[in-house]
């Protein structure tokens, strides 16, 4: 389960965005970046948030933009920075491009090989849960398996797809959702509206 917190957040998500997406070379839209749909993951030592964006610039088609939450500065991840935010509740937040973070790596692991699917998301209301309903469904058309544990992300090529390569696990992010087919294999799929397409896709190495 994902916590969500009633705050204000300086500058928004959607802000960081608007001035790093226009600096990625898979990126094709605006500034005016607005968000079409999301998910989230859980963090199972519950530290690090979690979050996928669905946005679109403008006219431009939609992106698949992957965040990491965290306190405190991760190590050797410069490059993966998307910027920083003050957290009316949680503090000073940094902002990375998930692909780089072995949280996120573990976590679409288990998504597309496990089929763990999103993780459910609430307010507390006066000690009362209050759900949020999801704004999209992600689903696997992998067999639930054992997934290996993933530690360290040994490399990213960062594209469309941007490949994620760590010590037990490959794995693909599609930037533009529908622009691209999954290879072969275990694939996590993403619909909203009318839209179906696919998200990524895992192997074991």
């Amino acid at each position: 389960m994902a916590l969500l917190h009633r705050a204000d957040i300086r500058p928004t998500k959607l802000e960081l965005l608007a001035a790093w997406l226009p600096t990625r070379d898979w990126y094709e839209g605006g500034v005016d970046v607005a968000r079409v749909a999301g998910y989230r993951f859980d963090d199972p030592a519950g530290q690090v948030g979690i979050e996928t964006l669905l946005v679109a610039g403008g006219d431009g088609p939609v992106h698949q933009v992957p965040l990491t939450y965290r306190g405190a500065p991760l190590d050797g991840a410069d490059e993966w920075l998307v910027g920083t935010t003050e957290h009316s509740v949680l503090g000073r937040r940094w902002v990375y491009d998930a692909v780089g973070d072995p949280v996120y790596a573990a976590a679409l692991a288990e998504a597309v090989l496990a089929g763990t699917g999103q993780a459910e998301e609430y307010f507390e209301v006066d000690g009362r849960r209050e759900v949020r309903p999801p704004s999209m469904a992600i689903t696997s058309d992998a067999p639930a398996v054992a997934v290996p544990v993933v530690g360290a992300v040994l490399r990213v090529v960062d594209g469309d797809p941007t490949l994620i390569v760590t010590d037990t696990v490959e794995l693909g992010v599609i930037r533009r959702p529908g622009s691209t087919a999954a290879p072969a294999g275990a694939t996590l799929t993403g619909s909203w509206d009318d839209v179906r397409v696919s998200l990524a896709y895992a192997a074991p190495r």
